[in-house]
């Protein structure tokens, strides 16, 4: 349960004899009752009881989420698994799915695995229909697979690199919407969750030209979905982190301490924020969200 309480002058229109209290509870069914009490001095009395409901239920919800192994896509399944939905775990290797899977089996949640290599369009395709034939349909797709280079700068960036960065982080995302919208929009109803990154909002040495450009075209190409998917009931959101504590930071040229990992993003952060996502209603569109540690460490000293 979850208390939030407003005196006085935050609805001044309705105070009643000098005070209003307003409490709003907020239980664990995310319900949220409003409760306004008003009187003068310690006598309080109820004038008005409302409620209503507040987020979508995901009881049995069919979630697929690639990159699902680790990071953020292993914290967005752990809380979409909590919050009742029946969840697929994609990635390129099997053992860590399978561990994030027995974990959560342990807690009696419904968790299968798939894995795939994004990268490969047909075995997308594949993955999809095996998802669809067992299930019958995707409600939310969490598209959270990306890597990034050691050698990612123009002066040490290879053709091969460069290739491997665009094949998984834009290529591996464009073969999963491409495999999933036209079961959505025969559904006339989903939601796709593209997990970006701060890089597509400027450019900077830190993330290198692939990335940054991989990045760039994500959020373009999830516009474009909103823009001609949304009257099909289809959904889309890109989420843009800021450096987030995940193992792609093992990527990095220069390796970032753990004291500077206290203070970034965890992907417990992100996690919570694509549950968020996921329960907003189905008239309910959020087209891009940004998302930053409060601390700056490029900030001038």
């Amino acid at each position: 349960m979850k208390l939030f309480f407003f005196v006085d002058s935050v609805f001044p229109a309705i105070s009643f004899a000098g005070l209003s209290v307003f409490l709003i509870a907020i239980n664990e069914s995310d319900r949220a009752d409003f409760f306004h009490w008003s009187g003068d001095g310690a006598s309080l009395f109820t004038v008005t009881i409302t409620e209503i409901h507040m987020l979508q239920d995901l009881t049995n919800k069919i979630v697929w989420i690639t990159g699902a192994g680790s990071g953020i896509g292993e914290d967005a399944a752990i809380k979409l698994a909590r919050a009742g939905c029946k969840v697929v775990l994609s990635g390129r290797r099997a053992a860590p799915l399978m561990s994030v899977a027995e974990r959560l089996k342990e807690e009696g949640l419904a968790v299968s695995v798939e894995p795939v290599d994004v990268s490969d369009k047909n075995a997308v395709r594949l993955a999809v229909d095996r998802i669809q034939e067992t299930y019958g349909r995707i409600d939310i797709c969490v598209f959270s697979a990306g890597i990034n280079i050691k050698e990612r700068n123009w002066h040490n960036v290879s053709d091969e690199g460069w290739d491997q960065v665009i094949g998984i982080d834009l290529n591996g995302a464009f073969y999963c919407c491409s495999a999933v919208i036209p079961h959505m929009r025969r559904q006339k109803d989903g939601l796709i969750i593209n997990i970006s990154s701060m890089a597509a909002k400027g450019v900077s040495p830190l993330t290198g030209p692939a990335y940054s450009a991989a990045k760039h075209a994500m959020n373009a190409m999830s516009a474009s979905i909103v823009a001609e998917e949304r009257n099909n009931g289809i959904r889309a959101t890109v989420i843009c982190p800021g450096e987030v504590v995940t193992p792609i930071l093992d990527s990095r040229p220069v390796p970032v301490t753990d004291e500077e990992k206290r203070k970034m993003l965890q992907a417990d952060d992100l996690g919570d924020l694509v549950l968020f996502v996921a329960q907003q209603p189905a008239h309910v569109t959020l087209n891009e969200i940004l998302i930053n540690p409060t601390w700056n460490r490029f900030a001038p000293k």
